[in-house]
């Protein structure tokens, strides 16, 4: 064991990090927070726009208050692509040691020019041919290209205007003020060349789409790359993938839950977006195109109450422990545990650099995710609804919005099953203590 933790230290490790501290995955993994807080508060206000409880949902609507929560929904969840583009264009100069404002409106900019500039819509009522008719409204745009349909076009268009804003930074190539002139007014003559060259290409990239495919390069690159990407997040590869990489660096005490999911979550959340667009619509089924692994998916199956779901342990320290080590931290880690807060266990015990609790810190999420896949797959649990919810939503609760009744009743299932899990293990390493503490 010794010998296979120093060569993972010394080489794989190593390899990782300098891969998640790449200047691209710096500014993605840094950027997409920029977007949370308007997810979560949106994602509130969708709650209360489609409240999952019948006659409450049925008195807003009498009211007419229903629209004007889901008016803030779609000003802030509804548009997080948009957030995105700034947050990661902003981060990657700001990062180079410039002044990242101007640089992500110009990305905001770029975003919309690469998009579609029509809406088309689906009338609600027939022609006289009997079949439905396409109504297109031009020069607008089209708000679900500000979402999660526009993902992965954001981070592209993030990372490109980061990189080529920084580019004419470091070559000087701006507008020079004299210093008498205020930094704010300066500030946006230096911006005025870059943003010039950048919005040029962006324009000529925009036409040559046009005339040569009569489409985007919003919709170029959904179809070719965003689409296949989420597709392949949605299967069990991508569950395997995102189940055993965290718990794998955890347990050599790196954040792999931080790094899994900057690296993933622009995917896992355009499936999520993708979700809650068919649950508006009343169509949520994997029939019509559902996803199994989104956002919520990975937060309340993998890594709810911590990384490894350590739950489990956290009862038998509760309930079966002996040593005064396992007692005490079980009193430290019931706060925190409620909401998906498990450091002082991982560090406590510890489960980091444990050969004795390595088997079921990497089993527990292993069980719970693919079982949950499997669940909903085969439509014992629907899927998931795309709602977002804070990752310290405390469990059940989480689950019962994500998916109602059947995902929340799912999910103390799979809570419960992490018990006999981690309890032969953890009463192995509890009489290891207790030996280490009769020694002292």
């Amino acid at each position: 064991m010794a010998k296979l933790s120093d060569t993972l230290n010394n080489k794989v490790i190593p390899v990782v990090m300098r891969f998640v501290n790449t200047r691209p995955i710096t500014a993605m993994k840094n950027g997409m927070l920029y977007p949370i807080p308007f997810i979560i508060v949106g994602a509130i206000f969708l709650i209360l726009g489609q409240f999952p409880y019948q006659p409450v949902a049925a008195y807003f609507t009498k009211i007419g208050i229903d629209d004007w929560f889901m008016q803030a929904y779609n000003g802030s969840f509804a548009i997080m692509a948009l957030f995105a583009v700034f947050g990661i264009t902003y981060s990657w100069v700001h990062d180079s040691g410039y002044d990242g404002v101007p640089a992500g409106l110009l990305a905001i900019v770029t975003d919309i020019i690469l998009q579609p500039n029509h809406v088309t819509t689906v009338a609600n009522v027939l022609d006289k041919t009997k079949t439905s008719t396409n109504w297109m409204a031009e020069n607008a745009i089209d708000k679900a290209w500000l979402g999660g349909k526009g993902m992965i076009l954001a981070i592209i268009i993030g990372m490109l205007v980061g990189w080529i804003y920084t580019w004419f930074m470091k070559k000087g190539i701006t507008i020079k003020l004299p210093e008498q002139v205020p930094s704010n007014v300066a500030a946006s003559f230096t911006a005025l060349v870059p943003a010039a060259a950048i919005i040029t290409g962006a324009t000529i990239v925009y036409g040559l789409f046009q005339k040569l495919g009569n489409t985007t390069f919003a919709e170029w690159i959904y179809r070719i790359i965003q689409t296949p990407l989420q597709h392949a997040s949605d299967g069990p590869f991508g569950v395997l993938l995102i189940t055993l990489v965290p718990v794998f660096l955890w347990f050599f005490g790196v954040h792999g839950s931080t790094i899994v999911s900057g690296i993933m979550q622009p995917l896992l959340i355009s499936n999520n977006a993708d979700n809650l667009t068919l649950y508006q619509a009343g169509k949520l089924s994997l029939d019509n195109g559902a996803h199994i692994v989104t956002q919520s998916f990975f937060e309340q199956f993998i890594t709810v109450t911590g990384a490894g779901v350590t739950i489990g342990l956290v009862v038998y320290m509760i309930i079966g422990a002996k040593s005064v080590q396992m007692k005490t931290l079980a009193k430290l880690e019931i706060g925190p545990g409620l909401f998906n807060i498990n450091e002082p266990v991982l560090f406590g015990i510890p489960l980091v650099l444990n050969p004795v609790m390595v088997v079921p810190f990497i089993l527990a999420p292993v069980v719970t995710d693919f079982s949950t896949y499997y669940a909903i797959k085969f439509g014992i649990i629907p899927p998931l609804n795309g709602v977002y919810v804070p990752w310290t939503t405390p469990p059940v609760i989480s689950g019962f919005i994500v998916g109602g009744w059947k995902v929340m009743l799912w999910q103390i299932f799979m809570l419960a099953i992490t018990i006999p899990i981690y309890w032969p293990f953890a009463q192995k390493y509890d009489k290891i203590l207790v030996a280490q503490e009769k020694a002292v």
